[in-house]
């Protein structure tokens, strides 16, 4: 029998009183600790998390700026930062790439990392992955560690008042979590883990249906909500156990692939949010493998809280599509799949998605 372990991600939620869980958790670990982090996000779970772990046997010796993106060069920086070296673990405060570049820190220094997310735009905080880029922003690779961060404290007062748009990602980047396995591992045998993990992953569909035009207005008007957490567990814990349980051949499929030729383009780089991309890739892959059903409920839900549906949402004509389609074609997130998927494959679906817009 094969021998192996697995770890799933563990959290706390609420308001600032989940930062006093902060000492009874964290304390088992160490007794200093080193906030890494962005800049604004630092500043606004600052006072709260210093005000939960008051009083107590925990103490934080620095607050520490991870960089301006989740690098190796940028770690290794962070390595050699007194203050991080003579920590017993570190807190890594913000958003995707401060909490990925803190992940490289900890697994490099063999010290216990725990998360504390400002926004809920990805899995970071709960995943044993990291998205790793070059310091001049192009995407390099990414890092698997043997384990999620220790604990992850989900402060949803400081998320509701974020910028909607990270949730607006977070959503259409989540929605991927349920189709892309779901596909990837259509007719395999599939060990314990992966099947359990594709069993989860429906949690990342249907709450986000049901409470995300809900979610979304209560993130813009700075109030949070019953449904706002559920979108927020979704984003962050359910992508995140999921990650962490199925292998990475099916993690990911048509709709990142789909989102990575997007990224081709210059103007859709720079302007359009990674979610946001792989949102619209959902639709292009439940068009391409002919889930029209699913395909209506993602579309009315995805126009419901403005998601992209067609290229103009992008900026683009079907005249753009060449590099999208060479780089959607290439990427290693195709490989596993039911039947072999073409350049083909990838245009016509895009141009019957074109042709389906103009139907409502």
């Amino acid at each position: 029998m094969e021998n192996y372990s697995v770890f799933l991600p563990c959290y706390s939620i609420g308001d600032d009183e989940v930062y006093k869980k902060v000492p009874g958790i964290c304390g088992l670990y160490g007794k200093t600790a080193v906030v890494i982090g962005g800049q604004t996000a630092m500043s606004k779970a600052k006072e709260s998390l210093l005000a939960g772990i008051a009083g107590s046997n925990i103490s934080i010796n620095e607050f520490v700026l991870y960089g301006n993106e989740a690098s190796f060069e940028g770690a290794a920086i962070l390595c050699e930062n007194t203050a991080v070296q003579e920590a017993d673990m570190i807190f890594a405060v913000g958003g995707g790439k401060a909490i990925d570049t803190v992940k490289i820190v900890g697994d490099d220094l063999g010290k216990p990392v725990f998360t504390f997310p400002t926004i809920a735009a990805t899995c970071a905080a709960t995943s044993a992955i990291s998205a790793v880029y070059h310091p001049d922003h192009t995407y390099r690779n990414v890092r698997i560690y043997a384990a999620p961060p220790v604990h992850c404290f989900i402060n949803t007062r400081i998320i509701v008042e974020s910028p909607s748009q990270y949730l607006w990602a977070g959503i259409g980047d989540t929605l991927a979590k349920y189709y892309e396995p779901t596909f990837s591992g259509r007719g395999r045998e599939l060990e314990h883990f992966n099947a359990m993990g594709l069993m989860i992953s429906g949690m990342c569909v249907e709450p986000l249906v049901r409470y995300g035009k809900e979610a979304m207005d209560a993130n813009k008007a700075k109030k949070g909500s019953y449904a706002f957490d559920q979108v927020v567990l979704n984003i962050i814990v359910s992508t995140g156990l999921v990650s962490n349980l199925v292998d990475m051949d099916y993690n990911s499929s048509i709709a990142h692939a789909t989102a990575y030729g997007l990224t081709t383009l210059e103007k859709v780089e720079k302007n359009h949010l990674h979610g946001e991309n792989v949102s619209y890739g959902v639709l292009v892959m439940l068009t391409m493998d002919n889930q029209s059903e699913e395909r209506e409920k993602i579309f009315a839900f995805s126009k419901s809280i403005g998601l992209p549906t067609k290229l103009a949402d992008f900026g683009i004509t079907v005249a753009d599509l060449a590099s999208v389609l060479d780089k959607a074609a290439s990427v290693n997130d195709i490989v596993v799949s039911p039947y072999k998927i073409t350049r083909d494959m990838f245009e016509k679906a895009i141009l019957e998605l074109e042709a389906f817009n103009k139907t409502k």
